[in-house]
């Protein structure tokens, strides 16, 4: 499946309008799947669904979706959350978005999608505000339109979904949809990176590292990269290695830098295995081995890295056709384990 479909804690008094024997019932259903109990949420729920309820629908979807307590199926999921859709809840219409977005259950389609994030974004729900951000900055299932963009961003922003904070950032660093404001960008993304969200504690450090609407920190600048880098993001793990490499912000250490480099190159980001080719060129926080070096430098010209490429070639030149046949076939093996024990 490639989205997380998403359900939303839904309150018994969301229910009494419906009568309260229903709102009994649904809220049996509700804390049994909260308890991990399944297959009575399924019971309870599928005849109120069958019934015409809104919020059990969207759960059956939910549970479709996600395979609790039943086999996983895309299709099933689909038809419930269209039914809850079609009544107006914006979770039902949110989730119908996503299968059409990511054609589950159904073949994708982005203007279908857009119609259903649209649905729900009006309703003022954050998560389809956001999603439906993407489709126009992106062009999809929509002429692209940085500026409406830019507004769905906001409003999702402004309820504070961390998601949304960030990417509104990126509009404003980069003139999208809005004039280029360095400020406002900070604005945006510290908000986000207060949160917890990686990619936006890696724009934060960036703006600091490079003095961009703040004033220049290498140490505020490490500090943010080492937030993003610890939660596994690639591109805050490079950012990392290089302070440390470099002295910036924290004393030069190599061995540090080698440790933050190869964990982003394990996750196959070219310019870290390239930049972890050059410690093992030329012994820098670890011992010099040119088959090391040659196997990084091949899998970032893999990743699409010319300097990578030409570094291979001027190393090799150096080695035997034995040792560079050993070279070719650490970094085969890298690539078939997904740069498992690499």
């Amino acid at each position: 499946m490639n989205f997380k479909k998403i359900i939303t804690g839904l309150a018994l008094s969301m229910l009494l309008s419906t009568g309260m024997a229903v709102a009994a019932d649904f809220s049996k259903g509700l804390q049994a799947a909260q308890s991990g109990d399944f297959k009575t949420a399924l019971a309870v729920w599928t005849p109120l669904a069958e019934q015409g309820n809104a919020m059990a629908q969207f759960n059956l979807g939910h549970m479709y979706a996600n395979g609790y307590g039943v086999p996983e199926n895309d299709k099933t999921a689909v038809k419930w959350f269209t039914k809850a859709a079609e009544q107006g809840l914006a979770e039902g219409q949110f989730n119908l978005g996503a299968m059409y977005d990511f054609g589950d259950g159904v073949p994708e389609n982005d203007k279908t999608a857009v119609k259903w994030y649209t649905l729900a974004a009006e309703q003022g729900f954050a998560m389809p505000q956001y999603q439906l951000g993407i489709m126009y900055a992106n062009g999809r299932g929509v002429p692209e339109n940085d500026k409406t963009a830019v507004k769905w961003y906001t409003l999702a922003a402004e309820q504070g979904f961390a998601i949304a904070q960030r990417y509104l950032g990126v509009m404003y660093a980069n003139g999208r949809g809005v004039p280029e404001n360095d400020k406002t960008a900070v604005k945006w993304y510290t908000l986000a990176a207060e949160q917890g969200y990686a990619k936006g504690q890696y724009n934060l450090g960036t703006m600091y590292a490079n003095g961009r609407g703040v004033p220049e920190n290498h140490k505020t600048a490490v500090k943010w990269y080492t937030l993003a880098a610890e939660q596994g993001y690639a591109r805050a793990q490079f950012n990392l290695g290089t302070m440390y490499a470099n002295g910036r912000g924290v004393p030069e250490n190599d061995k540090t830098a080698v440790k933050w480099f190869t964990l982003a190159a394990e996750q196959g980001y070219a310019t870290a295995q390239r930049y972890l080719g050059a410690m093992y060129d030329f012994g820098d926080g670890v011992p010099q081995n040119d088959k090391t070096a040659v196997k990084w430098y091949t899998l970032a010209s893999y990743n699409g890295s010319e300097v990578a490429r030409e570094n291979k070639d001027a190393v090799a030149k150096q080695m035997t056709p034995a040792d560079i046949s050993a070279a070719q076939d650490m970094s085969s093996r890298c690539l078939e384990n997904n740069y498992r024990d690499c």
